[in-house]
C-alpha cells in the first residue's frame, strides 16, 4: 500500500509537469574568495518576477525559463549581487562567484532584488542562524555557541542556567535531531551541557526545522537541527583561532588543488586542568576537567558533475578526581559523500555516515572500585536526490538504511571491589526510510510542499528479549539468536505545508506534519548528561509519534529590512515514556521495567521581529506555551505539566556596528520557571525526615532573567594578518537564577524545614578573547 501511494505521487507530479518548452539554467554559487559553495543563494530571473530559487546544500541550483532573453539576478546576505545576461535557446550552466560586502552599511537589498523567500516559501518554524551574528551574542565565557543562541529564538528554550540543552516545541531534549554534515550527534554537549561541541569556527551553516519537517528528515519527534561544516579555502591557505580565558582554538584551511579540492581542520581545547596540575593542594593535583573537539573537511571535485566529501568529528570530556573517581564521555562521526550531476535536472547526494557515543564511568577507591562503559554506534547509507520537473516542480526522493548498535552498560570490577561484575546485552537493529517530496508552485500566489515517508525499524536478536506487563513484572521470555527479527514497525508519516502570498510583503502559511522516533532517550535529569542511555524501540518500548498543526502569519516591510512573524501550534504526542518513581536506569538488563507509558500534548503562539540589515540589527521572540503530559500511574492519569513547560518565554538580542572597528551587542532573556515537584507533608523514620510528594510537577521554579552584553574591537587592517578582541560580561547585573531548589531540616529553628536554592552563576561574568586570521 505505502508504494503505492508513493508512486502515485510521483506520477502526479509527472503529469501535471508538462506544458510549453522550456530550458534549464543550472549551475553552483560560490563565495568568490574562498570558493566555499553557498548555502541558500536565490536566484531569480528579472523579466518572471515569480520565478526563483535557491541553492541547496552543496550551492547547486537549477532553474527553468520559455526561450528568451533574460537577466539573472543572484543575491546571497551579505554579499555584493550579481547581474547575468543570458540568451536562453538551449539548457545552460551559469556558475557565478559573489563577493562578500566590504561595509555592512551597504548590506541593504533595494526593492529592485526582492529578498523576500520568507514570504514565498512554503516552510513554517524553519530558523536560518547566520554565522557572524552567531560570533557577536555575549555568551558564557567568551565560548561562541550555536545551541546558545538557539535557545534565543521563539519555540526553543534552553534546559537550564548557561546549558545547551534546548527543547522545541514542548518536545524532550532527546526529540530533536541533530546532524553534523548527516551525522547524527546523540550527546552535543562538553562540560555537564555548559558549552556545545561546535566549534563556530568550523561551521557553515546552520538550520532548524521545528515545523512543517521536509520529507527528508525523521527519526525525531520536535526539530531537526541540521549543520554543516565549513570545506576550506580553495584559493589561499589561511590559519586563524583565538585565545580565551579556559580554552583556544585554531583553524587551518587551503587549497587541495586550487579551484578544484580544498581543506579545513579545526581544533579547540580547554586548559583548566594545566592550573590542577600547578596546584599546591596535593588532593588536586593530579586532576583532570578538560574537554578538546577536532573538526575536519576535505572536498575533490573530479569536474563539473562530480565531487566527493570527507568530513568527521572527534570530541572528548574528561574530569577526573584525583584517587576518587573520574568520567569521560565523547563522539565521533565521519561521513563520505558524492555527488553527481546526471543532468540539469537532476542532482544525486550518496553518504555513507558513522556515528559513535560513549562513556565511561570509574571509581579508583580501593573497596569500591568498578568501571562502567556504555556506547551506541550507527552506520547510515543514504541516496538523496533532487530532480528539478520544471520551474513549478522540484521533487526529492530517496532512500537510507541505518544499522544501530547499542550498548547499554557494563560494569567491571577488581576481585577486591564490593562491586560484581555486570554486563547488560547489546541490541541491535534497522532503521529503513524511503520518502518522496514536491514542491509545487501552483499559483503566483500559492505554493505547496507536500510529501510522503515511510519509516520502518527492525530489532534484531541475538539476546534474551523479556515482556513486561503494566506493573513491570515478566510475563514472557524468549532467546533469539543473531540476525533474528524480533520486533518491527512500520509507519507513514505524510508531511504538507502551503504558503498564501497576499502581496509582496505579506503571506499566510499552514502546515500537517507526522513524524515517528525509534530512539529513545532514558533520564531522571533535566539536562543531558554523559549517563543518559539510549534503547530502541522493542517488544516494549512503542515508536513515539508526534501529529503537528501550525499556521502563521508573516510580514516583511520597510524596504525588506524586517521581518515579522506569528505563529501558533498544537501538537499530539503518542507512547511517550517516563519512569517509575526510584528507577534505576543505569546498567540494568531489565530497565523497560523501571518505565511507564503515556501521551503528551503541547500547544502555542510564537512572536518573531528580526532585523535584518544595516548597522544596528537582532531580534526579539516571544513564546506562550503550554506542554503537558498523561500517564495512567502518575497524577491519576490526568495531563500535568512536563519539567520543560514554560508559560512565558522572552528574548531580545541587539547588535551595533558603532563604527569599522566596533562591535556592541546585548542579549537579554526572561523565562517562566520550569515546573517542579516539590513535598507538601513529612514524617520521621528512625530519626530521619521523610518527605511525602502530591501531584507531579505542581509548583514552579521562580522566573529567570539574566542581561548579557558584548563588545567586538577589530584590530588595524594590514595585508596579511588580522587580529580583533571579543569582550563580554554574562550576568551583568549578577541576577541569581535558580538552578536546584532542594529541602532539609532548618539547623537553626527546631521542627521546620527549609528551602535551598541553588545558583550556579551568582555574579557576573567577564571574559576576554583575542581572535587572529593570517
Amino acid at each position: 500500500m505505502a508504494k503505492t501511494l508513493l508512486l502515485f505521487l510521483f506520477l502526479s507530479i509527472a503529469l501535471i509537469s508538462f506544458g510549453q518548452k522550456k530550458y534549464s539554467i543550472n549551475g553552483t554559487i560560490k563565495d568568490g574568495t574562498t570558493g566555499e559553495q553557498l548555502i541558500g543563494a536565490t536566484i531569480r530571473i528579472k523579466e518572471l518576477p515569480q520565478s526563483g530559487t535557491v541553492t541547496n546544500s552543496y550551492g547547486f541550483y537549477s532553474i527553468y525559463a520559455p526561450e528568451g532573453d533574460y537577466i539573472l539576478l543572484f543575491t546571497y546576505t551579505g554579499y555584493e549581487p550579481v547581474e547575468q545576461k543570458i540568451s536562453l535557446h538551449q539548457n545552460q550552466e551559469v556558475n557565478i562567484p559573489l563577493q562578500v560586502k566590504s561595509d555592512l552599511k551597504e548590506v541593504v537589498i533595494r526593492a529592485n532584488a526582492p529578498n523576500n523567500d520568507n514570504i514565498a516559501s512554503p516552510q513554517l518554524g524553519v530558523e536560518k542562524l547566520n554565522m557572524a551574528q552567531i560570533n557577536q551574542v555575549p555568551v558564557l565565557l567568551g565560548e561562541r555557541d550555536i545551541l546558545k543562541t538557539l535557545s534565543l529564538l521563539p519555540g526553543v528554550k534552553s534546559s537550564g542556567e548557561g546549558n545547551t540543552g534546548f527543547y522545541v516545541r514542548g518536545g524532550g531534549a532527546d526529540q530533536n535531531l541533530i546532524l553534523l554534515d548527516e551525522a547524527t550527534v546523540y550527546n552535543a554537549s562538553h562540560f555537564f551541557g555548559f558549552f556545545s561541541t561546535f566549534n563556530s569556527d568550523a561551521i557553515k551553516d546552520v538550520s532548524l526545522y521545528k515545523g512543517g519537517m521536509p520529507a527528508e528528515y525523521g527519526g525525531r519527534l520536535s526539530s531537526v537541527l541540521d549543520i554543516k561544516m565549513n570545506e576550506g579555502n580553495n584559493q589561499n591557505y589561511t590559519v586563524q583561532g583565538g585565545l580565551g580565558l579556559i580554552s583556544s582554538r585554531i583553524k587551518v584551511e587551503g587549497p587541495l588543488v586550487k579551484d578544484k579540492g580544498s581543506f579545513m581542520v579545526s581544533a579547540r581545547r580547554t586548559y583548566i586542568d594545566f592550573f590542577l596540575k600547578a596546584s599546591s593542594d596535593s588532593t588536586i593535583r593530579g586532576s583532570s576537567i578538560y574537554f578538546y573537539d577536532l573538526n575536519t573537511k576535505a572536498n575533490y571535485h573530479f569536474d563539473d558533475k562530480n565531487a566527493i566529501y570527507l568530513s568527521g568529528y572527534f570530541g572528548k570530556d574528561v574530569l577526573s578526581l584525583k584517587n576518587t573517581f573520574g568520567t569521560n564521555w565523547g563522539n565521533s562521526t565521519g561521513t563520505i559523500r558524492f555527488n553527481h550531476l546526471f543532468n540539469s535536472r537532476l542532482f544525486s547526494n550518496t553518504s555513507l555516515v558513522y556515528s559513535n557515543y560513549n562513556y565511561v564511568i570509574e571509581s579508583f577507591l580501593n573497596n569500591e572500585g568498578f568501571k562502567a562503559t556504555s556506547k551506541i554506534t550507527d552506520v547510515n547509507l543514504k541516496e538523496d536526490l533532487s530532480y528539478t520537473l520544471g520551474d513549478n516542480h522540484t521533487v526529492k526522493f530517496g532512500v537510507n538504511l541505518l544499522h544501530h548498535t547499542i550498548a547499554p552498560g557494563d560494569i567491571t570490577a577488581p576481585e577486591s571491589s564490593s562491586f560484581n561484575n555486570i554486563h547488560v546485552e547489546e541490541r541491535y537493529g534497522y532503521e529503513t526510510a524511503a520518502y518522496i517530496s514536491d514542491e509545487w508552485k501552483a499559483s503566483n500566489h500559492l505554493t505547496l510542499l507536500y510529501g510522503l515517508r515511510l519509516s520502518t525499524i527492525f530489532l534484531l536478536g541475538s539476546g534474551t528479549f523479556d515482556t513486561y506487563d503494566a506493573d513491570g513484572n515478566v510475563t514472557s521470555s524468549k532467546t533469539y539468536t543473531s540476525g533474528q527479527l524480533v520486533k518491527s514497525y512500520t509507519h507513514l508519516e505524510p508531511r504538507f505545508s502551503a504558503s498564501y502570498v497576499l502581496d509582496d510583503a505579506n503571506s499566510l502559511k499552514f502546515s500537517y506534519n507526522r513524524n515517528t522516533q525509534n530512539i529513545h532517550l532514558l533520564t531522571n535529569s533535566t539536562s543531558n548528561t554523559p549517563t543518559d542511555l539510549y534503547v530502541m524501540s522493542t517488544n516494549n518500548i512503542k515508536p513515539e509519534i508526534a501529529d503537528q498543526l501550525s499556521t502563521g502569519w508573516f510580514k516583511n516591510f520597510l524596504d525588506n529590512n524586517y521581518e515579522l512573524s506569528a505563529e501558533v501550534y498544537y501538537k499530539w504526542l503518542q507512547n511517550q515514556i517516563d519512569y517509575k518513581d526510584g528507577a534505576q536506569l543505569l546498567v540494568n538488563q531489565g530497565v523497560e521495567s523501571q518505565l511507564v507509558y503515556g501521551a503528551g500534548r503541547s500547544y502555542g503562539l510564537e512572536l518573531f521581529l528580526k532585523k535584518k540589515y544595516g548597522r544596528f540589527n537582532g531580534w526579539i521572540g516571544y513564546t506562550l506555551s503550554r506542554t503537558e503530559r498523561k500517564f495512567p500511574d502518575i497524577n491519576n492519569d490526568q495531563y500535568y505539566p512536563a519539567t520543560q513547560d514554560r508559560t512565558h518565554d522572552i528574548s531580545v538580542v541587539g547588535i551595533y556596528q558603532y563604527n569599522k572597528r566596533w562591535t556592541f551587542s546585548a542579549n537579554f532573556v526572561y523565562g517562566t520557571g520550569n515546573a517542579v515537584t516539590y513535598p507538601t507533608g513529612k514524617y520521621n523514620v528512625g530519626g530521619l525526615t521523610t518527605y511525602s510528594y502530591s501531584e507531579r510537577n505542581g509548583y514552579r521554579m521562580p522566573s529567570n532573567n539574566r542581561l548579557d552584553i558584548g563588545a567586538t574591537l577589530e584590530g588595524k587592517q594590514h595585508k596579511k594578518y588580522h587580529s580583533s578582541w571579543t569582550f563580554g560580561i554574562y550576568n551583568v547585573y549578577a541576577h541569581r537564577n535558580p538552578y536546584t531548589i532542594t529541602f532539609r531540616d532548618s539547623k537553626t529553628v527546631p521542627n521546620t524545614t527549609e528551602a535551598v536554592e541553588t545558583s550556579i552563576f551568582a555574579t557576573m561574568i567577564p571574559s576576554v578573547t583575542w581572535n587572529f586570521k593570517f
